[in-house]
């Protein structure tokens, strides 16, 4: 690190700070790259990132997030700080409202955030509802397998669903390798009924949709959606108009057509399921991955919000993800847009 940029992070001396005032967090541990040396290249040629800059860059969006967001509750480590500049091309404005708009969201939809952690969302691992499959895609992606039959609305709300793939998404971003290579959604919705895809309407699909486009710092490089019955038609009328143009375009329907699927997604990754040969779909293995980081996700999602941060929760909320009720007339229309689709 250059002279001038430790001269950046220089803390005032105890004298001068007001009684009230906070001297400024501890600087984070060092960093060490993970990745390869194929993952270096690729890094650097779709994600504009240059090894030999790229703590100059974390220290610039650190001194951003110091300076534009002094209140906002957030880790300032550098490979922490890192997953929003690989989100954004390194672009150092673009991760900063990144950045914000992760935590705005956690704030903002406390039904999903709040008490965050593996053990709480075991009804949900148990059912088979999603799993990471052990084998990435040709292009190094993680596959995050959902299987929304598996989901009893009696059971528990839809949130929990969508719990468990926040979950699921923040421990997969963990990984530089991840960070590098994004992730594959494949989605099965073998035998979704019309009342159980009545869940699914406007204000669920907005917040998620909106979450995963501006609100996480994943890169989604493909969904791909198989054994859709009719009514996923209106599914995906539903979210459609939220989607940006990048991410529409990397939706593929299969149906049923599991060879069109095969075209993407090899089959020795897949599992039978899935007219794959890597064996049975296997649920269990990722469960355990996620329980067995319990105490991470406590020590990130289950302590006092400070006051201060509740505020910026709200204030600095972006469009289209505000906390808005939804109504029984946004339900009947769902329901009504789905049953068209007969």
């Amino acid at each position: 690190m250059s002279e001038e940029s430790d001269s950046l992070r220089t803390s005032p001396s105890a004298a001068s700070l007001s009684e009230n005032e906070l001297p400024p967090p501890p600087e984070p541990p060092g960093y060490v790259c993970s990745l390869t040396e194929e993952l270096v290249t690729k890094a650097r040629e779709e994600l504009q990132e240059k090894p030999e800059w790229r703590l100059r860059d974390v220290q610039a969006l650190r001194d951003m997030v110091r300076k534009e967001y002094p209140n906002l509750s957030t880790s300032l480590e550098d490979a922490f700080l890192l997953r929003f500049l690989r989100a954004r091309k390194f672009d150092y404005d673009r991760a900063l409202q990144l950045l914000v708009n992760y935590h705005s969201c956690r704030r903002s939809w406390p039904e999903v955030f709040s008490n965050l952690k593996p053990s709480a969302l075991k009804d949900v691992l148990d059912s088979g509802f999603l799993t990471v499959l052990p084998h990435t895609d040709p292009r190094g992606c993680h596959i995050l397998c959902i299987r929304p039959d598996r989901w009893i609305p009696s059971n528990y709300p839809i949130t929990e669903n969508i719990r468990a793939i926040y979950l699921t998404l923040e421990k997969l971003i963990q990984s530089e390798e991840t960070q590098v290579n994004g992730i594959v959604i494949l989605a099965d919705y073998k035998g979704v009924s019309l009342s159980k895809a009545s869940h699914f309407g406007p204000f669920i699909a907005k917040k998620v949709i909106g979450i995963l486009q501006d609100g996480f710092p994943i890169r989604i490089k493909a969904v791909h959606i198989v054994n859709e019955p009719r009514i996923f038609k209106g599914i995906f009328a539903i979210i459609k108009p939220f989607l940006k143009e990048k991410i529409a375009n990397r939706f593929f329907l299969h149906g049923s057509d599991l060879n069109s699927l095969h075209t993407n997604l090899p089959r020795n990754i897949l599992p039978k399921e899935y007219g794959g040969t890597a064996g049975e779909l296997d649920t269990a293995s990722w469960s355990a991955v996620l329980l067995a980081s319990e105490d991470d996700f406590v020590r990130e999602f289950c302590q006092p919000v400070p006051a201060c941060d509740s505020i910026l929760g709200q204030a600095l909320l972006p469009e289209g993800l505000a906390s808005d009720v939804p109504c029984d007339d946004s339900v009947r229309a769902v329901k009504s847009q789905l049953y068209s689709c007969y």
